[in-house]
């Protein structure tokens, strides 16, 4: 009988090593291996699922041939197996068009965030399909209570309170479920492994179990996650290796407003977001973020400047705010929230050198209004007019947004997707929007009513704003 062996994980990146090492050599972290017990026999988990009747006798086949011998790419079928519809159409979004067959979804999230008020209330809009929701963490009454709540009730849905993962692979041999949700894989924990809950070695036991189960029954798993104090994932990074999709649920907990923004994907695009709205009877989705996002009232306020934007495939305007005052400290202070610092502090130097505004002895404070975290390169023309704005205390007219890209010798570089940037600006009633020159190229500006000012130069676009 062959002996277990040990082995040493990084608990920051997942770099594996036959030895323990002080410094990580892939990430650069100081003492973060771990040791884990590899077993040498294969787990007996993985085949538990292997009769379950989630895949017909075809597909079970036709896996076993692929598994024993290697195919060529021609004798591999090209068809894509239906999505499974959540009825929820952020969660389809981010996900890619729908919950694929046979995936194992990691979702993650701050403590309080929404991630099991969101796995619960989608799975009770799901009648159609047998699902088994294991939680760790909470009692069946506790789950009733919510499920109560969000005024949701489904016959189809079956609720195990469970720590042991072999005493859930028996329960859905039992139940044989067509969607499997574990809260959280945190808790979960294999006699296989010598180790408390939520260390990295029963992490990577039980993750990796579920996802033999999924693959082989093509039933879909959904893994809820916890995460760091250093905003990471926890389990740590071994989890997103195994997983298909990495899906995060992220918001400030004291703004009703949640984003769901995709990490890693294999069965989709990872630029994705969807937006939520938290209520008391459950988070509503937001169709139109543009609404939420703009303040109501902002007429005669300087440093404000509303940019239209892109995440994904949808345009939303947001709101960009700024602040600009003298250094009390003698030191500048330069501070972004929801807006990267580095392109904020090219940005300043943009304005400074090219355009002739001496910021330097004067803080600096960016917001992205809404808590929404933009990496969209066009809202570096709005960043500027705000700050701008400040700086004068000016405030700029109501019905003006903006969109553009600015380089390093202060020209305004054209963008992505302008036509959806014009019309979603225009669909909320703005009147007037400064765009790049170059976008005019082959664009047809008839078929819009708003009127559109193209700029070459960050000083052009600061003239149409200020006169």
């Amino acid at each position: 009988m062959a002996k277990d062996k040990i082995a040493y994980v990084c608990s920051n990146c997942g770099q594996e090593s036959p030895k323990w090492i002080g410094k990580c050599p892939a990430c650069g972290q100081w003492n973060t291996f771990k040791e884990i017990k590899v077993s040498a026999s294969p787990p007996k988990l993985g085949g538990v699922s292997a009769g379950r009747g989630g895949l017909n006798s075809r597909s079970a086949q036709s896996s076993a041939a692929a598994v024993g011998r290697a195919l060529r790419l021609s004798e591999i079928s090209n068809h894509d197996d239906p999505r499974i519809d959540l009825h929820d159409e952020e969660l389809n979004r981010v996900l890619g068009g729908g919950l694929v067959p046979g995936s194992i979804v990691l979702l993650g999230g701050e403590p309080g965030i929404g991630k099991s008020t969101l796995s619960l209330q989608t799975m009770l809009r799901l009648p159609e399909k047998r699902i088994l929701y294991v939680s760790g963490e909470e009692s069946a009454h506790q789950l009733k209570m919510r499920a109560s709540r969000l005024g949701g009730d489904n016959d189809n849905f079956l609720i195990l309170c469970e720590n042991s993962l072999e005493n859930v692979f028996e329960h859905i041999k039992d139940v044989q479920p067509e969607l499997v949700v574990i809260d959280s894989i945190q808790t979960m924990m294999t006699e296989d492994v010598e180790s408390s809950a939520g260390s990295i070695a029963q992490v990577r036991e039980c993750a990796s179990s579920l996802l033999r189960f999924a693959k082989t029954s093509g039933v879909p798993v959904i893994l809820i996650g916890h995460i760091t104090k250093e905003g990471t994932l926890a389990g740590p990074k071994i989890l997103e290796h195994i997983v298909d999709t990495v899906i995060q649920f992220e918001g400030d907990q004291h703004y009703m407003y949640r984003i769901l923004r995709s990490i890693k994907n294999r069965f989709g695009s990872t630029s994705e977001l969807g937006i939520y709205e938290m209520q008391q009877n459950g988070l509503r989705q937001v169709s139109n973020p543009s609404e939420l996002l703009l303040t109501q009232d902002h007429d005669g306020l300087s440093g404000i400047a509303i940019s239209s934007a892109i995440e994904g495939v949808r345009p939303f305007l947001v709101e960009t705010q700024a602040l600009v005052s003298t250094a009390a400290y003698g030191t500048p202070q330069r501070s972004a929230t929801g807006f990267d610092q580095r392109r904020l502090n090219m940005l300043l130097a943009v304005l400074e050198k090219r355009v002739g505004f001496k910021l330097m002895q004067k803080d600096v404070f960016i917001n992205i209004a809404g808590g929404l975290r933009v990496t969209d390169l066009a809202m570096d023309l709005s960043v500027i007019a705000a700050v701008l704005s400040s700086n004068v205390d000016t405030p700029i007219e109501s019905g003006w947004c903006m969109a553009g890209e600015v380089g390093l010798s202060g020209e305004v570089r054209p963008i992505n997707r302008i036509e959806q940037r014009i019309a979603e600006a225009e669909k909320l009633g703005f009147s007037d929007m400064i765009i790049p020159k170059y976008n005019l190229q082959g664009f047809d500006t008839k078929k819009f009513h708003i009127r559109l000012h193209p700029v070459r130069k960050v000083e052009e676009a600061l003239r149409e704003l200020f006169g």
